[in-house]
């Protein structure tokens, strides 16, 4: 394996990397302060819209999709670098129309979706027109194991009916989520892996209710937010059937490989800007009349951090490359793997960083706090740990039957 970028990436970081120094980092607080303090989820801040606007005509946009004609022809390995620099900010996936579950979404519609269902949905996706959400896990069952999802699509003549109710449907909170992804039921008596379905929803069709936004240790991610959705006999045409009835999880295993990548690259990222929030720090702040960057505790935290990182970014580009060279499920072992080891690092950097920032870390003064919440809900977003955890240990175990 050779991790080594090519001209083309190194080009692409470069441009990145100054698109965030000029444009990115200097607005992060303008968009907070832009959101709507009374009605959070009435309007998008309008610096949004300017940047991603700029990002376009620096042809940074659509940089993911791998293998598709639709996105800037990357492979995952030449994809990951960039994802990483991306993450290292919370409004800049956005910019480039790579953020979740936007992206995941898209790559469904990619591989999964028919000519109309394309020109319908995935077409103002990439351009940025429209947002939208992914409605998979339920309140009433341990999403965990998506088997036990309940919410039921039922066919009726030329139609769909469903019913059930979501939670932690990401991004409905957004003015301009037009479209959910919902996972579903459709035949409780066929094989286990074969009983769900995936099918489009408009936000728009009567009966579908966003009963509330659910905060993350305090934080609403307004105007994104993470819906809990009610599906009241919600009927939708049976076009909107993605690739076919039983074929829900399918599609769940195939859509959550690359996602998983990009969450691990992001939080590769944070971690990154942790450390050098961290280093910047102790090197202007005096205790006991010394710097603490002379204190040997706070050096030991950098150096494990430096250590871990690395150790981090090498796994994930390992994931990325077998993705490209042997496929997905061939990958499925290391793409686990990096699913518990980049969240669990890049949440002990940021307690470091935290820790060496004292009361201002755990303020919204600077952007730890919030970074840390973010990358926290990845520990059981897109599969907990245990889950993980399981299938490597299964995989580990299989070699030797």
């Amino acid at each position: 394996m050779n991790f080594s970028y090519s001209e083309k990436v190194k080009e692409l970081q470069k441009k990145l990397t100054e698109f965030m120094e000029e444009s990115i980092y200097p607005n992060e607080k303008v968009y907070l302060e832009q959101i709507d303090k009374k009605e959070p989820f009435s309007k998008i801040p309008p610096i949004m819209e300017g940047l991603k606007d700029k990002a376009k005509q620096a042809g940074l946009w659509n940089l993911f999709l791998p293998e598709s004609e639709y996105g800037a022809g990357l492979t995952n390995s030449e994809y990951a670098p960039l994802c990483e620099i991306m993450g290292r900010s919370a409004i800049a996936p956005e910019v480039f129309n790579c953020a979740a579950p936007d992206t995941g979404n898209m790559e469904v519609l990619v591989r999964y979706g028919t000519e109309e269902q394309k020109e319908k949905w995935l077409k103002p996706l990439l351009d940025g027109e429209i947002r939208s959400c992914f409605s998979m896990t339920e309140p009433d069952v341990a999403s965990s194991d998506a088997t036990n999802i309940q919410a039921s699509i039922v066919r009726d003549g030329d139609e769909y009916i469903i019913n059930g109710t979501k939670w932690w449907s990401s991004g409905a909170g957004d003015p301009r989520c037009k479209i959910a992804i919902m996972m579903g039921k459709n035949d409780p008596d066929a094989p286990t892996y074969e009983q769900q379905s995936m099918i489009l929803v408009p936000l728009d069709a009567p009966g579908v209710t966003i009963k509330r936004i659910l905060p993350v240790f305090g934080y609403d991610h307004a105007p994104h937010g993470h819906a809990e959705i009610e599906y009241n006999n919600v009927r939708v045409p049976a076009s909107n059937m993605l690739w076919g009835e039983g074929k829900g999880f399918a599609i769940a295993q195939g859509r959550l490989g690359p996602g998983r990548i990009h969450h691990c690259m992001r939080s590769i990222g944070a971690a990154e800007r942790a450390l050098e929030d961290l280093c910047k720090r102790v090197q202007s702040r005096t205790a006991f009349r010394k710097k603490l960057a002379e204190q040997g505790v706070i050096q030991e935290w950098i150096a494990d951090s430096r250590i871990e990182i690395e150790q981090a970014r090498l796994l994930t580009l390992k994931a990325a490359y077998m993705m490209d060279t042997v496929g997905n499920k061939e990958a499925k072992a290391e793409i686990a793997m990096i699913k518990v080891v980049a969240p669990n690092m890049a949440l002990k950097v940021l307690d470091r960083a935290i820790q060496a920032f004292g009361a201002a870390g755990v303020s919204d003064d600077f952007p730890l706090a919030a970074s840390w919440a973010n990358i926290r809900t990845l520990r059981f977003a897109d599969g907990p740990d245990e889950v993980h955890r399981r299938a490597v240990a299964r995989y580990e175990l299989k070699k030797y039957r």
